[in-house]
């Protein structure tokens, strides 16, 4: 039930993530990051299984880091971001598999370019403008809960609505600014807030440029009419 939102801009990239920590309905934390640093201009939001997701972050975080210190320079976004699939792609392969969805944005320290890569359990990776997870990508008509190799995965068979999709989609365009993309960033949480009974505790967010991360203050304690 996480909440993952990534917009790029024009010399800029958004990383956004629900702060509620929760075990079905039932919130255990409400001011959980669900982001890792992996080095000075890259960032990597996670959602999925609550044991998989800290220890596969905390794994791509210390190689990342391992690379920069053995070679004096950081990875790229883009090496990063293919890192990681291959990271997945062995672990599907596995008995064991993490089962994990992932948001990578960061901007290249020599071009100055955004880039954002979005990343699933089944280790797909597609460089997009914008990209989100969670209830922020669908909502799901209904569910099946079925044990397999050992935990418990969510089968969807119903899938009937988008919603920040649809308003990136409308609003979004390559050159946007800062100030626009955190109008965007806030027309998603409002139908999110609009449309879905979840309370995810507000929405943590953080910005990467060329100057390195930062995390943004978000008021998101406005109440939001239903249409």
């Amino acid at each position: 039930m996480e909440v993952l939102l990534g917009i790029t801009g024009k010399d800029f990239t958004i990383i956004a993530a629900s702060k509620a920590a929760m075990r079905g309905a039932t919130i255990l934390k409400a001011s959980d990051d669900k982001t890792r640093a992996l080095n000075q201009h890259t960032l990597m939001a996670f959602s999925g299984e609550a044991g998989d997701t800290i220890q596969f972050a905390e794994y791509i975080q210390a190689n990342a880091q391992l690379y920069s210190m053995r070679n004096q320079i950081d990875l790229s976004p883009s090496a990063i971001a293919n890192f990681v699939r291959g990271q997945l792609a062995s672990s599907l392969r596995s008995r064991k598999p993490y089962n994990v969805n992932l948001l990578l944005g960061g901007v290249d320290p020599i071009t100055g370019k955004p880039s954002l890569y979005w990343l699933d359990y089944l280790a797909s990776l597609a460089q997009l403008p914008y990209a989100a997870h969670g209830y922020a990508q669908y909502v799901y008509g209904s569910s099946l809960m079925a044990e397999l190799i050992g935990y418990l995965w969510m089968l969807t068979d119903t899938l009937y609505r988008y919603y920040c999709l649809s308003i990136l989609d409308k609003h979004h365009h390559p050159d946007i600014d800062f100030e626009q993309g955190m109008k965007i960033l806030r027309l998603c949480t409002d139908e999110l807030k609009r449309r879905l009974p979840v309370d995810f505790k507000g929405m943590l967010v953080k910005v990467i440029t060329k100057d390195g991360i930062r995390e943004e203050e978000y008021d998101d304690d406005a109440v939001v009419k239903s249409a």
